[in-house]
């Protein structure tokens, strides 16, 4: 083979090895689905709210609220299987929320990171400082209307 043939050949497998190891890559870093059962409703500060939505796959949590009519009632649950810094943003989300990441062992969660008033349809990525297993997303308002911050408990049934 020509030298020139060699060249091609190496760049070729290259090619098809770094494909095979983004594949793996992607595949393994999308969080899969939540087997355990997952709350229905939690409670706060004496009040108890119970899901509107609860989201324990990709493709549900994917679609979250985008779309969806939000009430100041409407509250959705994103369970994840494992802890980690979970993004959000509001493309198709037509009203600002309140994005609220939890810790959660057991029946118990603490807020560890809280997006406050969410901009409408925008595409800005929303990145918590601290790993969660459980995010919240309700109105704007809806936080501060229920004395929810970081450090706060939550108990979930």
């Amino acid at each position: 083979m020509a030298p020139a043939g060699k060249i091609f050949a190496f760049a070729l497998v290259a090619v098809v090895a770094l494909l095979v190891v983004y594949t793996v890559y992607t595949a393994t870093n999308e969080p899969g689905c939540v087997t355990s059962s997952t709350p229905t409703s939690f409670t706060v500060n004496g009040r108890t709210f119970v899901f509107t939505y609860v989201a324990r796959c990709e493709p549900q949590r994917e679609a979250g609220l985008m779309s969806k009519k939000v009430t100041n009632e409407t509250t959705m649950l994103f369970a994840f299987p494992y802890f980690g810094a979970w993004s959000f943003w509001m493309q198709n989300t037509n009203t600002s929320l309140d994005i609220v990441w939890i810790n959660a062992t057991g029946n118990t969660g603490r807020v560890v990171y809280l997006a406050l008033g969410t901009q409408p349809y925008s595409t800005s990525v929303i990145t918590p400082t601290a790993s969660a297993n459980y995010v919240i997303e309700a109105k704007a308002g809806f936080a501060s209307e229920n004395g929810i911050s970081v450090g706060v408990t939550l108990h979930f049934d």
